[in-house]
């Protein structure tokens, strides 16, 4: 089909876009900054620069390709996270994911699309009581850090707008954290240099992504799957505690530093103790059955081992 990916530069994007064309699709993808229209040309898609902000253009773009699907995968994280200002550092992510979002919305609904697929995260937003591992049917944090409420909202409003879109038929991917290829290298980073510590008990768990998984999971919910909202992560939601201690070895650093929650306050915000100590993880099972989809890398455990690096064999191996 035609497929129209926005936000096509980034980490998922660069991913996408070979699996894209790998299954006979025709894809256009945009940009905002010129300098990366020739790499999209490169991964087999026809480029266009956009301002996802710019409702005007958005919509020309759109029409001008004609899509039968869309592909909302558009942020903007250059620069680092900060998790003590979380909201500042998402500030121009959260936009997108309001008015970009509403801008690609109206687009394909004017442009004819019939599918229109929306990135969104699973993790921190998962509410922090109960069990340990959540699906699409709990709600989220009624009650996140302050730093993170804007950044919330934003989650919300994707999740709330694109499964109700008409005609389209609307589909969120709340993607796991990322790693692997242009994923990780920031967080990887930290750990080598053991400036990512266990905060208090590191009882906070993770459900982790590769970021080709990420990419084939996007493929699958193009072909396949209703309405509605999808936890795409791998099969092992991990407390910090675990998963933290093993990436440090298999990456050869001293293990990582512990610190009490007063310090890791102290020192990161109250959003970096929440991520340590109080998150919960999330459960695949839906998308893996209405999508049709499986992880190559099933748990973090062989992901950290063999598929952090752009070198990596196509699926992992134990």
């Amino acid at each position: 089909m035609r497929v129209f990916v926005a936000g096509a530069a980034g980490a998922v994007g660069q991913q996408l876009l070979p699996q894209l064309i790998a299954q006979g699709h025709q894809v256009t993808a945009s940009t905002r900054n010129p300098a990366k229209a020739a790499r999209l040309r490169e991964l087999g898609a026809e480029p266009v620069v956009v301002d996802g902000l710019d409702a005007v253009a958005v919509g020309e773009a759109v029409a001008r390709a004609e899509p039968e699907a869309v592909v909302h995968q558009m942020t903007s994280l250059a620069g680092g996270s900060d998790l003590r200002h979380f909201d500042r550092t998402f500030a121009v992510t959260n936009q997108l994911r309001t008015q970009g979002t509403d801008h690609l919305l109206a687009a394909a609904a004017a442009a004819g699309a019939r599918r229109f697929i929306a990135q969104s995260y699973t993790g921190w937003p998962n509410i922090r009581q109960g069990g340990p591992v959540k699906t699409e049917d709990d709600p989220l944090d009624p009650d996140p850090p302050v730093a993170q409420r804007e950044s919330l909202a934003a989650i919300e409003y994707v999740e709330r707008v694109v499964p109700a879109a008409a005609p389209v038929q609307g589909i969120v991917l709340r993607y796991g954290s990322f790693y692997g290829p242009g994923a990780s290298d920031e967080f990887v980073g930290l750990v080598r240099k053991r400036r990512l510590p266990i905060i208090g008990d590191g009882a906070g768990i993770w459900s982790f992504l590769h970021i080709r998984d990420a990419a084939a999971a996007t493929v699958a919910a193009l072909e396949h799957g209703r309405p509605g909202i999808y936890n795409v992560v791998d099969d092992e939601p991990a407390r910090v505690a675990e998963w933290l201690p093993f990436l440090a070895r298999v990456l050869g650093v001293k293990p990582p530093r512990r610190v009490p929650v007063w310090l890791g306050r102290l020192a990161a915000g109250e959003v970096a103790v929440s991520a340590m100590t109080r998150i919960r993880g999330s459960s695949n099972a839906r998308a893996k059955q209405e999508l049709g989809w499986q992880p190559a890398w099933p748990s973090w455990r062989q992901g950290f081992a063999h598929g952090l690096s752009a070198t990596e064999p196509a699926r992992g191996a134990a």
